[in-house]
């Protein structure tokens, strides 16, 4: 298959940023410094090109029921502009992919799947509606819209001078972006161009994630005036966040995961009836035998994604994400322990090279 590009893939190339292939998308990884990314977004504001993510719409009489069977959360919960996390499971509640959904008027839903899911995604709700003789229509708009991320604590600022008019009905309080409710979106105006603009990321920081007609991508863009970020910056921000990266924090064959076990239990509603809650169910019951969280190294050495994590020389775990913290300047890292070893204090140690280094088990976040 063909590496895809964001549509503003020569805009990005023209400022100077380096490319990565991330899930069959050939995007920006740094266009300063990854440091200098991270900062700006901690302490002032940055903007992130997040167009790799899919959109899939999902509208008919029976939308709702195939959003409720398919993810994990209760979408029947949703009001016009709601915004919602959860999981996509299969029959053993193991996570296929995490996803953003958004209820928009009508019977009419959009969800988000990871970079490279989007075709999979796709089919999956499709034959579920068949299957299940579902009346709805279901479509893969990725190629149609760019998505960016304006990220930090002036995000809000700079999201309300950019907005020039806001659809009050779809969740917006006011005619000012800065009252839209953490996890809500609304239609409004950016650059002359109809956007979708939601008080969502995945940073840590406040802001907003804003959806545009890839025509109009570098209209849109070029409306918010601060520091251009990479995939790399995006990385660290969620690292120290404790955010889960799909297919590295899970991964349904390499590193299969239920949402008890990766610490989004939170994204699990029993009392629906979605693909895998039985086992799900079960699982809660009993109890997770593994658990996802965090480690602070207290010596030198930055743990990578595969490295062994020890506990009196017997290995009890493997590192999924781990990188240096720019704002800690600390090295930490994140996998899953034995419940009984993931107390925050317990002291376990990472291999290093062949060495092994004394870390600390840190429940994330690890900045406040």
């Amino acid at each position: 298959m063909a590496t895809r590009r964001p549509p503003l893939y020569g805009v990005h190339e023209d400022r100077g940023a380096g490319f990565t292939d991330f899930g069959g998308w050939e995007m920006p990884v740094e266009f300063d410094s990854i440091r200098a990314e991270h900062t700006a977004v901690r302490e002032a504001a940055g903007i992130f090109d997040v167009s790799h993510m899919g959109e899939i719409r999902v509208e008919g009489p029976d939308a709702e029921t195939l959003m409720q069977r398919l993810t994990t959360n209760d979408v029947s919960s949703m009001d016009v502009g709601d915004a919602q996390y959860s999981c996509i499971t299969d029959e053993d509640g193991i996570i296929q992919d995490d996803t953003m959904t958004y209820r928009l008027p009508g019977d009419e839903y959009l969800f988000v799947p990871n970079a490279g899911h989007d075709e999979a995604a796709e089919q999956r709700w499709v034959d579920y509606r068949d299957a299940n003789d579902l009346d709805a229509t279901v479509s893969n708009e990725t190629a149609e819209w760019a998505m960016f991320a304006v990220q930090g604590p002036e995000a809000m600022g700079l999201a309300a001078d950019a907005v020039e008019d806001i659809d009050a009905p779809l969740g917006a309080e006011s005619d000012d972006i800065r009252d839209l409710s953490r996890f809500s979106a609304t239609e409004a105006t950016v650059a002359g161009a109809d956007c979708l603009v939601a008080r969502t990321g995945y940073t840590g920081e406040d802001g907003v994630e804003i959806l545009c007609d890839a025509d109009d991508a570098e209209a849109v863009w070029a409306a918010f005036d601060c520091q251009p970020c990479g995939l790399g910056s995006r990385d660290t921000l969620r690292m120290e966040q404790g955010l889960l990266l799909s297919g590295q924090d899970f991964h349904p064959e390499e590193n299969p995961r239920t949402p008890f076990e990766a610490g989004v239990g939170f994204t699990v509603d029993l009392d629906t009836e979605f693909v895998g809650r039985d086992a799900l169910a079960a699982q809660k019951e009993a109890g997770v035998e593994e658990t996802f969280t965090g480690l602070v190294l207290q010596e030198r050495g930055v743990a990578r994604h595969g490295y062994d994590i020890t506990h009196d020389g017997e290995t009890v775990g493997e590192v999924t994400s781990g990188t240096m913290s720019p704002t800690l300047g600390d090295p930490i890292a994140l996998g899953y322990l034995p419940t009984d070893l993931a107390e925050d204090g317990t002291e376990v140690a990472v291999v290093v090279r062949g060495t092994e280094k004394r870390a600390e088990v840190t429940t994330p976040p690890f900045i406040q």
